[in-house]
């Protein structure tokens, strides 16, 4: 492993969290995909399943999408500022099985709050260790999805929509009509 779990765990979720939101698309329209979501990322303690706690993850997005088109000193501009909102104070903690690892607000602090300060915990360690560059947009031209390259070759250029086979697909068309032409 190359970083952390909590490190990996909160980089795919601050992605997953920024690909819910779209020029044309809403991944996170409702209380109850909202609760999919915390689910799918493995978050735990408090949940309010509420309308106001919906929008308040929906208000983070764009904060942390700016992360993924940002310099270095940007992100830790907007990683600092995450933190001091949030009055992040990192302590080692060890629940539901898990080793120990980073909390830097207590489990019941709104969702949203957690969800920005596990964010700037994991980009923090980005910056410190110079791996800012496996924060990516797809390479595929009608996706604006980021993702995380946490692969060992940094090989990663697709995001999890699909878009990795479509870009095959179409290679593989064109290859076939310039063979036939």
């Amino acid at each position: 492993m190359r970083f952390a779990h909590d490190t990996e765990c909160g980089l795919v979720a601050a992605a997953g969290l920024v690909n819910t939101a779209g020029p044309d698309r809403e991944g996170l329209p409702d209380v109850a995909s909202l609760d999919g979501f915390v689910a799918a990322h493995g978050w735990t303690g408090r949940h309010e399943h509420t309308d106001t706690e919906l929008r308040q993850v929906h208000s983070l997005r764009p904060r942390l999408r700016r992360i993924w088109y940002a310099d270095t000193d940007e992100v830790v501009t907007i990683v600092n500022e995450l933190l001091r909102e949030s009055r992040a104070l990192p302590q080692l903690i060890r629940h539901d099985d898990e080793p120990y690892h980073v909390h830097a607000v207590p489990r019941d602090a709104p969702l949203a709050t957690r969800m920005a300060v596990e964010a700037a915990m994991a980009l923090a360690d980005l910056v410190r260790m110079g791996e800012l560059g496996r924060l990516r947009i797809c390479d595929h031209p009608d996706c604006d999805n980021v993702l995380v390259d946490l692969s060992r070759n940094r090989s990663r250029r697709f995001c999890d929509a699909g878009c990795g086979n479509r870009a095959a697909v179409s290679a593989y068309r064109a290859r076939r009509a310039a063979s036939h032409s």
